[in-house]
């Protein structure tokens, strides 16, 4: 069965102290380390790896896009990314194992009713380093 990390990408800027204080001066290039981070964890493990957003994306340039192929949404006006954690878990727990990365505790205890498995931010680093 394919393995899928989902990660609530705010909650793992926000959670990272590094990032956290990138992202004050840095918003879009915070966003793409995580997003280069990630996508070398994907390439290196088993899982394949979907990054949640809050808010309409900025388009990322075709060059600056190349080297990335995680799956990186975004949620629409008046959504929230933890609408489309949950959503993508309901949808698709049942045929691969998915796992969730995220502080909100509120969104790690919906997803464990859709059959996925919760994992702290803190977690996922512990992972992506083991790796």
């Amino acid at each position: 069965m394919d393995r899928v990390l989902i990660v609530d990408g705010h909650s793992a800027i926000f959670s990272t102290p590094h990032l956290a204080q990138e992202h004050l001066e840095h918003p879009r290039r915070t966003r793409l380390e995580l997003i280069r981070e990630l996508t070398h964890f994907q390439d290196i493990s088993e899982y394949h790896v979907v990054l949640v957003f809050d808010g309409k994306g900025e388009k990322l340039d075709a060059l600056m896009r190349q080297d990335l192929d995680i799956l990186v949404m975004y949620s629409r006006v008046n959504q929230t990314a933890d609408a489309v954690i949950e959503r993508i878990v309901a949808q698709h727990a049942e045929k691969y194992d998915v796992e969730v990365a995220s502080n909100d505790r509120f969104v790690l205890d919906t997803i464990s009713v859709f059959g996925a498995m919760p994992m702290s931010i803190r977690r996922m680093w512990e992972l992506i380093g083991a790796v």
